[in-house]
């Protein structure tokens, strides 16, 4: 591949060092390790049921780190994607009460036009009006938090279809793959196609890069940025959409502190927090070790408060791979 036209993260191990090499497959040696650790100490660890069940969960979180993975990339920021999520998981609970009497896919499309207009919001303010990132997505969160609890008062949403509820609670080909395992992998290819096949992700690439030479190279920089943002809204709602359905009610804590979770995911992958440089098969594995370290403590009897300090130094770790690989 013409070094001009790739991605950069993208590397070629034969012409790494030996430091470049464990700055960008460390996040992938660490979740083979940890896997060997924890099967060796409870090898029913490994059972297929405890398996799917890991990966249900990781596709939930799952779906705002691939989202949080094309910002980053820009050298941008989203604070808003667990109160998007928690706002469109109430919208779409509040369609696809049995009351309503309306389709699942009704309930679905509301949630996710939500994410949208959302995300829409952030990337408008931010591309075209100049709000820094930061600023400008802890203020989303706080319209979207406003906009949920003016929707159900901050209460519960219950009495969900059961077409509605299969989305996040069924399985299909004879019961034995979760819908949300499906939704995910469908996101990660459509994903995969746009970072790495087309100029789409080139251009990310290139925003996140150097602005100014994008924008040189007949780059439309404001609308990239933009575009990024409706992404992660679109991907956080459609994670809450997933939660709302998995849970069979809407909640209002439904999503709160979930930014934190995939802004980590993201870092583990390798993704640099300044634009540019990154892979989004990291942020896959990044979401996959959070999502089995989380799992396997829990499973080895480890006290959540001690999980909070392991996680912290894990991001912390994560960072510091990504600064050997810009030395």
């Amino acid at each position: 591949m013409d070094e001009k036209l790739k991605p950069r993260g993208v590397s070629i191990v034969g012409s790494m060092t030996p430091k470049q090499f464990f700055a960008t497959y460390g996040s992938l040696i660490g979740l083979i390790a940890l896997f060997f650790v924890i099967s060796i100490i409870k090898p029913n660890f490994l059972d297929i049921g405890n398996l799917i069940n890991i990966l249900r969960i990781a596709s939930i979180n799952g779906l705002l780190a691939v989202g949080m993975t094309f910002v980053i990339l820009t050298g941008g920021i989203d604070l808003s994607v667990g109160a998007i999520m928690g706002c469109a998981g109430m919208y779409s609970a509040y369609f696809a009460q049995q009351s309503m009497g309306q389709p699942a896919i009704v309930a679905v499309l509301i949630g996710v036009v939500v994410g949208l207009a959302l995300g829409l919001f952030n990337g408008v303010i931010i591309a075209y009006l100049k709000v820094p990132p930061f600023v400008g997505t802890l203020g989303s969160l706080g319209i979207a938090k406003g906009i949920m609890f003016l929707l159900s008062n901050a209460k519960p949403i219950p009495s969900l279809t059961p077409e509605f509820k299969f989305i996040g609670g069924g399985s299909i080909f004879g019961g034995n793959l979760p819908v949300p395992i499906v939704i995910m992998i469908i996101v990660l290819a459509i994903c995969f196609l746009l970072v790495y096949k087309m100029r789409y992700g080139r251009y990310v690439y290139a925003v996140g890069g150097n602005m100014n030479a994008a924008k040189i190279s007949g780059i439309n920089t404001k609308a990239i940025i933009c575009s990024v943002y409706v992404i992660s809204g679109v991907l956080a709602a459609l994670a809450g959409v997933i939660t709302s359905a998995r849970v069979t009610s809407g909640v209002t804590s439904t999503g709160d502190g979930y930014e934190v979770n995939a802004i980590a995911m993201v870092v583990i992958g390798g993704t640099s927090l300044m634009g540019g440089r990154g892979r989004l098969w990291g942020t896959v594995v990044g979401i996959l070790l959070l999502t089995v370290l989380t799992s396997g403590l829990d499973f080895l009897g480890v006290n959540t408060y001690y999980q909070l300090i392991i996680k912290g130094f894990v991001v912390i770790g994560a960072v510091m791979l990504d600064g050997l690989n810009q030395d």
